[in-house]
């Protein structure tokens, strides 16, 4: 696919470098160049230092023949006129971030009114993840499929777990739960087990099944899901601000702990529900002054990614059970596995897996179309989600029968309001959902998963 990049910051860059990596033709526009320095050097891609609003840039970069022009620069009314300019030039798709809070409950009436095919607000899909591990606090990670009905959890094997040296079949034969162990992470080696795959201590198991489910395998493995009540935020921005509206409609208690002043009086009228702290969050006075040893959770979401870092592991040191901590660079992630952080969130690498699965979509619009996509144990591996229909090549074939590629397990069937953990005797049937973990390979059709007879 030819797609074109508008703005080459933290999120142009990591777009490019995801999508070209998937053998899209790939050019990036944007007005410092320095910024296309980097990109250039780095990437298999075109780069035009020019300005995305001008008429004579887009046809330089080809919009005529573009199949997707994305916009991300710092301004969210840049991006939108971006977008339309492009759709009025003969671009077939545009995606538009949209960050600006006073824009959140416009948004579909814009895709509308401007011909958007997709728009995107990075801080608002980081808030939705957060609020979804308050929600199973032991999980790292939380991915979800079907509109909710299975979850995929992330969880670290400690030498409590009772599973540690057992068998995925003994483990299925004892706890009598209908869930699925898709994939184990050890050291830095990715594993997608068979029945004979023996836990040890300190994997990292991702379990698949039904909430419900998932929380009762938790319970037999020793790990309590006991919900959160209170959680102290450190940074007032955007993804503070949505966090915290998505935390109140779970009737979660929230103190937000800001640095700037008049920040602090904007959010006092915009949250009137929550307490808000003038303060800095790494100050280990201001958090103890504000009761952080009695909080459920606390969560790091500032711009800095040392400061988070830093606040998050001085709320474990006193006993916060979950602490979550956000940060921009992703090579510091690595760095944070061997800490006593719970979670990371990596904004730019959330909101490129919301578009990867846009454009495998487009790659794939007369086929099974991706629903969901998520990039799990350190990006090596791929949770997929497609919908059968008539041009699946399989239907109504037991698994066991069919020659499923190596690295690829079908995790769950999603039928109405059935949630299937298959066996072999299952089968897929047109308009199920089907998720699939996939290791080594870049889906964009679910009739790639049947190994091709030619």
């Amino acid at each position: 696919m030819k797609i074109i990049i508008i703005g080459d910051g933290k999120l142009g860059y990591n777009l490019a470098e995801n999508l070209s990596n998937e053998d899209n033709d790939i050019t990036i526009i944007d007005k410092d160049p320095e910024a296309l320095k980097k990109a250039g050097e780095y990437l298999d891609v075109m780069c035009i230092k020019g300005n995305g609003l001008s008429t004579q840039t887009l046809l330089e970069a080809g919009i005529k023949e573009a199949d997707l022009l994305i916009a991300a620069t710092a301004s969210d009314e840049i991006d939108m006129v971006c977008c339309l300019t492009a759709k009025k030039l003969g671009a077939a798709h545009t995606i538009a971030r949209i960050r600006d809070p006073e824009y959140a409950d416009e948004l579909e009436q814009l895709k509308t009114d401007l011909d958007l095919d997709m728009v995107i607000n990075p801080e608002q899909i980081v808030a939705s993840e957060i609020a979804r591990l308050i929600e199973f606090p032991p999980a790292a990670n939380v991915e979800i499929f079907a509109k909710g009905r299975v979850v995929m959890m992330e969880i670290k094997v400690t030498p409590n777990t009772t599973i540690v040296n057992m068998s995925l079949n003994n483990i299925t034969k004892r706890s009598n739960s209908d869930i699925l162990i898709g994939g184990v992470l050890r050291n830095d080696s990715v594993v997608i087990p068979n029945g004979d795959f023996i836990i040890r201590e300190n994997d990292t198991i991702y379990i698949i099944g039904q909430p419900a489910k998932v929380v009762q395998f938790c319970k037999y493995i020793g790990i309590h899901i006991q919900k959160i009540k209170s959680v102290m935020i450190m940074g007032g921005g955007r993804i503070g601000y949505y966090l915290t509206k998505y935390l109140n409609e779970m009737e979660i208690k929230v103190k937000i702990i800001e640095k700037d002043p008049e920040r602090c009086v904007e959010l006092t009228e915009l949250l009137p529900k929550t307490l808000i702290i003038c303060g800095d969050g790494t100050d280990e006075s201001v958090l103890l002054s504000e009761n952080l040893e009695n909080m459920g959770a606390f969560i790091s979401v500032t711009g800095r990614d040392e400061e988070n870092i830093i606040a998050a592991l001085l709320a474990k040191q006193y006993g916060v059970k979950k602490a979550i901590s956000k940060v921009n660079r992703a090579a510091y992630s690595i760095v944070i596995d061997k800490m006593d952080i719970d979670s990371v969130v990596i904004p730019k690498q959330i909101t490129a897996n919301y578009i990867l699965r846009y454009v495998r979509g487009l790659q794939n619009a007369l086929g099974n179309p991706v629903d969901a996509l998520y990039r799990i144990m350190d990006n090596m591996v791929e949770a997929i989600q497609f919908t059968a229909n008539k041009h699946t090549k399989f239907l109504d074939i037991p698994l066991k029968d069919l020659n499923i590629l190596e690295g690829i397990l079908v995790a769950a069937i999603v039928r109405k309001n059935e949630i299937i953990i298959p066996h072999g005797n299952d089968v897929i049937k047109a308009d199920d959902n089907v998720i699939l973990i996939v290791k080594d390979k870049k889906l964009t059709d679910l009739n790639d998963i049947i190994e091709s007879r030619e």
